[in-house]
C-alpha cells in the first residue's frame, strides 16, 4: 500500500521529503492540507499513534498566535485546535495503512526507512 504524505506544496521540508521518496522509488500520495484538511477522526487517530506534542508545528504563525494556555492543553484540546487549523500540524505527516508513522523529516535515512516500513 502506498504512503500518504500530508503537508503543503510550498513547504521546504515537504519538498525535501517528496524528493527523497521519489529518489527512493517509494509510491506515495501527497495530500495538501490547505485544500483537504484532515478530519477530526483522522487527527484523533494520528494523535493516538504519535502523541500531540510531536505533531505541533511550533515554528508556524498559527502556533505563535495561540495564547500561553497552549502550554497546558490536553491531547483533546490539541485535537480540537488541529481540526480547526491544519497549519498547526507539523509537516510533512506520513500515514501508512491508515496509521500515522512519522511527522517531520529530520531523522536519519535508516530511521525514516524503518518508520515507513521500507
Amino acid at each position: 500500500m502506498s504512503i500518504q504524505v500530508y503537508g503543503i506544496p510550498n513547504c521546504g521540508t515537504c519538498k525535501k521529503a517528496l524528493k527523497w521518496l521519489q529518489e527512493n522509488g517509494v509510491d506515495y500520495e501527497f495530500i495538501n492540507t490547505k485544500d483537504h484538511p484532515p478530519s477530526r477522526e483522522m487527527i484523533q487517530a494520528w494523535v493516538k499513534s504519535l502523541g500531540s506534542q510531536p505533531m505541533r508545528n511550533t515554528s508556524g504563525q498559527s502556533y505563535r498566535s495561540l495564547g500561553d494556555e497552549k502550554k497546558t492543553w490536553t491531547d483533546q484540546e490539541w485535537i480540537e485546535a488541529f481540526t480547526k487549523d491544519a497549519m498547526l500540524l507539523k509537516r510533512p505527516l506520513f500515514v501508512k495503512d491508515k496509521t500515522a508513522v512519522l511527522v517531520g523529516f529530520k531523522e536519519q535515512d535508516e530511521v525514516i526507512r524503518q518508520k515507513l516500513g521500507l
